[in-house]
């Protein structure tokens, strides 16, 4: 980011990451006070308003990835990455919000639920379903990489320093404070960012206005001069976006299923009331839509970047955004949206890190101790908090120095599997009576086999090329999760009723 590495522009850029670290540490403060047991760390004590949740669930949903690795693949791609990642699949996603959140919260507050892995193990009466559904949360920590990637990319450019003390700072301040402030804070923090979001998503899409000057038809032509595919529906050089079952039929389906990931589907129990649903969700789907349709300023850098080269070199396609904002922006709107942009990534990752740490102390230390009750459950959970820093920097510095693939695609593989994985043992346990326990189970673990042997195996034409689309393992492994558990559940039905009389 050569326009911010002026001596005066260095400055600035520390200043105000400084501002922004104290108010975020301010909120962590205070929410830390509050917070005393593991119950405080995972849903807060706090009455927060519908509202702010609803700020939070947004500003959690949508990532540094959403502003800077995706808008990446719309540049390669064109109309039909826009049309995969930024309509069909956050449709899927919203409708999936309304309704399964309202389900998980009624029953989430019967059985006292902290995570996704105590709610299904609680629902099935089986704590070696709970411990599996808890490792399987684990895979999040590859969304845990993409973003702190993603950041260190973005903050490296704009201090003009190396990433490896960016990437640590990024790590130790994020998951430093969230050993203190958990649910408490971070709904605050969330909320902040959320706003700062909305404000950058503004800017990028405004920022593009003048491709439009004869129209949008102009717009399209533009693109059509530098590939025809780019506005094409369907893109069939590309190796993601190809035809209608991979845009439309795919994302739909990982949309449905997207949502039920730890840092989303539990936001709910935060809500103190029932009465505040609607707001929340309300608020949360509004922003989603803003945040979501931010990508298509991938196509604005395309136009900018024809040849997808910036200053001699070649773009990678989680470069083209950070490229972007630096070619076309004064230094001091590029200064703000480098902290805009900054901010989306830490609202994703304080989300994950909050999740998956309750999950580990909570539903994996705690089970395999055998202890109904953990001594220092809080000081267990700030241990694993710190071991999990570790293994990020590790891990992100891999991806940073010498990447094997995109780590946009690493991400996916990891985290839509999880996914995969929860979506049917959920429905199931919101909407089905006298399940047996088997039923759920199965329907998981083909959702995993079939994922992972898709993927890898390379089974499917989908699957031939170097650059594979988690997309299509995930929708391949759900369609075969919903029938497997549908059949053993018809198989079971009978004999579960009778067990229960």
């Amino acid at each position: 980011m050569n326009n911010l590495t002026s001596p005066g522009m260095l400055i600035a850029v520390w200043i105000s990451l400084t501002v922004y670290a104290a108010v975020i540490l301010y909120f962590v403060i205070r929410g830390a006070r509050r917070t005393k047991t593991m119950s405080d760390y995972a849903t807060g004590t706090f009455q927060f308003s519908p509202s702010a949740i609803g700020l939070s669930l947004a500003a959690g949903m949508t990532s540094a990835a959403t502003f800077i690795i995706i808008p990446g693949f719309v540049a390669y791609y064109g109309i039909s990455s826009f049309l995969s990642m930024a309509v069909f699949l956050p449709l899927g996603a919203m409708i999936s919000l309304v309704i399964l959140s309202k389900q998980f919260r009624k029953i989430g507050n019967v059985i006292q639920a902290k995570t996704i892995a105590q709610w299904l193990g609680t629902r099935f009466y089986s704590e070696g379903f709970r411990l599996y559904i808890a490792f399987l949360s684990l895979l999040h920590l590859t969304f845990i990489v993409l973003i702190c990637v993603g950041l260190t990319q973005v903050l490296s450019k704009a201090l003009n320093a190396d990433v490896l003390y960016v990437l640590i700072g990024i790590v130790v301040f994020t998951f430093g404070y969230m050993m203190f402030g958990g649910a408490n804070s971070m709904v605050y923090t969330n909320m902040i960012q959320a706003l700062l979001k909305v404000v950058v998503a503004i800017i990028i899409l405004a920022s593009g206005y003048h491709f439009f000057t004869d129209g949008g038809t102009g717009f399209f032509e533009k693109l059509n001069l530098i590939d025809p595919e780019l506005t094409k529906p369907f893109n069939k050089s590309s190796p993601l976006y190809r035809d209608f079952f991979e845009v439309v039929i795919c994302q739909f389906i990982v949309g449905i299923a997207i949502v039920c990931q730890p840092h989303i589907i539990t936001r709910s129990l935060l809500l103190k009331d029932d009465k505040g649903m609607n707001r929340f969700l309300t608020v949360a789907v509004g922003l989603l839509i803003l945040f979501f349709v931010v990508v298509f300023a991938g196509l604005y850098s395309r136009l900018v970047f024809p040849d997808l080269t910036f200053n001699g070199s070649h773009l990678p396609l989680d470069g083209v955004m950070s490229a972007y904002v630096v070619s076309s922006f004064l230094p001091a709107m590029s200064l703000f949206l480098v902290v805009g942009l900054i901010a989306s990534g830490v609202a994703t990752l304080e989300s994950l890190i909050q999740s998956i740490s309750t999950t580990i102390t909570s539903d994996i230390i705690k089970i395999l101790s055998r202890k109904a009750e953990l001594k220092n459950e809080l000081v267990i959970n700030r241990v694993v908090i710190a071991i999990m820093a570790a293994i990020t920097i590790l891990v992100s510095y891999q991806q940073l120095i010498n990447p094997q693939l995109s780590v946009g695609i690493l991400a996916q593989n990891g985290v839509y599997a999880s996914f995969s994985a929860a979506f049917v043992p959920l429905l199931m346990g919101m909407f089905l009576k006298n399940v047996h326990k088997a039923a759920p189970m199965f329907a998981s673990v083909v959702a995993i086999v079939v994922h992972f042997s898709v993927y890898y195996g390379r089974l499917t034409p989908y699957m031939q090329e170097p650059v594979r689309n988690p997309g299509i393992a995930s929708a391949i492994a759900i369609m075969s999760s919903v029938l497997v558990g549908t059949i053993v559940y018809l198989i079971t039905k009978e004999k579960t009723k009778s067990e229960l009389a």
